[in-house]
């Protein structure tokens, strides 16, 4: 089966080569060169073989369908992330756990639970450094974006060894000259190509959950619409909407922050900056453009100020839109959250920071600012 090859982007590895070659600005520029040049393809070969191997370890594998995955996309910071984790307390959803993530194939997935519960068994002792760990390396963007190993996370993460996966652009701040986000206008056979394997790489997480709903999250995905349509013609989509002058500059802030923390090149940084402010627009008005084309695809675009004031009602119709059932166990998630109420978060921003004008924001988002009724001033964030 075609779609059970690995895929890697040769185009993307050799640019990224390029320009870190090119970008003496960077801390140990030849060690990191050389881990790049060398260690990716081996790491990738390694996947690769894992992968080939699935369909023969696990004959069932062929068996599995990916039947109506639900996607949550969105500008990052409009609560994609809230949404998403609300969604996985529901057990017909199945959802890869962020260490999962980086281990594409079945066969790796199930040497590593079958690690950590030997290791809950014996003490737990690998789990604790992990806990470690994870406090040490997302500490210094907890207050913006809570994460750990051990929670549901972006899927595009499957595909970071094929060089295919945004989460590359925290390593390599070269915006406009990397390109992640605008899938649906990638040639035809590249975005096919991508999208088969990470079909692949979902039915393998379907497999390994025991069946069930596939659940995405992921903010990228608003520049590949068109490609999850054609990928997954029974998709549901669910699009949160925020005020951008709250989730502009919220990303904005995130991404200066980790490409400050690796010590990236301050004008290399305020470029990509630039250009993200910029495909933040497309990120609101793609998606919308897409699913006006496609009037089959059950979705339902969201107010992120109903879903975060009134989570019960508001997750409520979210599921009659997308034509789910809400059993028992999600009307109590729903009811937790209702109960619960936004959450303060210690992270601010603002756009001036970001030398941004929200006259020029505004007036290209205007029919979304009039639909919404959106705060010309912009407030604080209280949920992520």
């Amino acid at each position: 089966m075609a779609g059970m090859r690995f895929y890697f982007d040769w185009s993307n590895y050799f640019t990224m080569a390029r320009l870190l070659r090119s970008d003496p600005t960077q801390r140990n520029h030849r060690a990191r060169y050389l881990r790049f040049v060398l260690g990716v393809p081996v790491i990738a070969g390694i996947h690769a073989l894992c992968f080939a191997l699935d369909p023969l370890l696990f004959p069932a594998l062929r068996r599995t369908e990916v039947c109506k995955p639900t996607f949550c996309i969105g500008h990052a910071r409009s609560g994609t992330t809230y949404l998403h984790r609300l969604m996985a307390e529901d057990p017909q959803f199945s959802y890869a756990l962020m260490y999962e993530l980086f281990f594409p194939s079945l066969l790796q997935k199930k040497l590593l639970r079958l690690m950590f519960r030997i290791d809950a068994a014996t003490g737990g002792g690998l789990r604790r450094r992990l806990d470690e760990v994870e406090e040490r390396v997302f500490a210094p963007t907890d207050d913006i974006h809570k994460t750990g190993f051990f929670v549901p996370e972006e899927d595009d993460a499957l595909l970071t060894w094929s060089l295919s996966s945004g989460f590359w652009i925290v390593a390599f701040p070269y915006m406009g000259e990397l390109d992640f986000y605008h899938v649906d206008r990638w040639p035809v056979r590249k975005r096919q190509r991508m999208m088969a394997f990470y079909k692949e790489c979902v039915r393998r997480q379907v497999a390994l959950n025991g069946g069930g709903t596939h659940l995405s999250k992921n903010p990228t995905f608003c520049g590949r619409v068109e490609t999850l349509v054609e990928t997954f013609p029974d998709a549901r989509i669910v699009v949160p909407m925020r005020n951008p002058y709250e989730t502009i500059p919220s990303l904005l802030k995130l991404m200066k922050t980790e490409w400050s923390l690796r010590g990236r090149d301050e004008q290399l940084v305020l470029n990509s900056l630039r250009v993200l402010a910029d495909q933040s627009v497309d990120t609101y008005t793609h998606p919308l453009e897409v699913l006006s084309r496609h009037p089959e695809i059950h979705s339902s675009v969201v107010d992120y100020r109903e879903l975060v004031g009134s989570p019960a009602s508001t997750m409520r119709r979210i599921y009659d839109d997308l034509g789910l059932d809400v059993g028992p166990e999600a009307k109590r998630a729903f009811a937790v959250a209702e109960a619960r109420g936004g959450h303060e978060t210690a992270h601010r921003y603002s756009l001036a920071e970001f030398g941004l004008d929200p006259r020029e924001i505004h007036n290209r988002l205007a029919d979304l600012f009039d639909q919404y009724q959106w705060d010309i001033e912009g407030k604080e964030a209280h949920v992520n």
